[in-house]
């Protein structure tokens, strides 16, 4: 399998390094396209004759084309390039906002994938929710998922408007565990730790408690019970957290990013 990846960003070059890592794809088929000159650091196990600063027709000589620049970018990227994208090629995009279509039009191609995947596929942690044109047959779809798996877990959508939604929850999400986690550490600072010392409380009791839950068949609502004795600490946060609507409103926000996403994309 050959693989050119278009855009050397950080998904770019978690994609090289996944699949370098896991062995999926050798080095020397794995071919970057890219605008500027790759430093050295981030060139990987790839052999520095694989990079290119211009489209050419010899590279796009593969199996899988990934596109992993910046919507913005997408026009002037799709002119430069539509010439040597055939329908043999599955494409592969990590654009988001940029619809099948779209691709399939601006590139007169029919097998398309378009990914939402998440920042902890840098290190292979990472949640990636996709779908696929009707074009892409099932052998196919059974690549490119094991190909996305190597930088972490994914699942596959029929409705390609889910992908707004994926970037609500798993997209975005990141940002919402940090924001709660900075609010907890902010806690443990003013009730006397020190940052160091609040920062290690919080990491590793999300870290615990993720773990936890992963291991065990109870749903979060009886864990939290189990956690929450009657009259105990753990209550009198959570009768805060009720009384200030918390719950509704993280609702409410992934609801906006959810909505944002959709504006986007149009």
């Amino acid at each position: 399998m050959k693989v050119l990846i278009i855009g050397f960003g950080n998904m770019g070059q978690t994609y090289a390094n996944s699949f370098v890592s896991s062995g999926f794809v050798q080095p020397q088929n794995i071919y970057v396209l890219n605008r500027s000159e790759v430093q050295k650091k981030k060139q990987f196990l790839l052999p520095k004759e694989n990079y290119f600063l211009k489209p050419r027709k010899d590279i796009f000589d593969v199996d899988i084309v990934i596109l992993a620049v910046k919507p913005q970018d997408f026009n002037s990227l799709s002119h430069s390039i539509a010439s040597f994208i055939t329908n043999v090629h599955i494409v592969l995009s990590v654009m988001a906002g940029i619809s099948i279509e779209s691709i399939q039009s601006k590139l007169s191609c029919t097998k398309v994938v378009r990914s939402m995947p998440n920042i902890p596929t840098q290190i292979g942690q990472g949640m990636t929710v996709f779908s696929t044109s009707n074009e892409v047959d099932r052998k196919e779809l059974f690549v490119i998922q094991n190909l996305i798996n190597t930088t972490g877990k994914s699942i596959s959508v029929e409705d390609e408007n889910m992908l707004n939604a994926a970037t609500a929850i798993s997209g975005s999400g990141p940002a919402y565990v940090y924001f709660f986690m900075e609010a907890m550490i902010k806690a443990a600072i003013d009730l006397g730790f020190s940052n160091s010392e609040a920062a290690f409380l919080v990491n590793q009791t999300f870290s615990g408690a993720v773990q936890l839950q992963n291991t065990s068949a109870l749903s979060h609502q009886e864990w939290i019970q189990k956690v929450a004795s009657k009259g105990g600490t753990t209550e009198a946060a959570l009768n805060i957290f009720n009384k200030t609507n918390i719950f509704n409103n993280i609702k409410n926000g992934i609801f906006a990013a959810e909505k944002r996403s959709g504006e986007l994309g149009k």
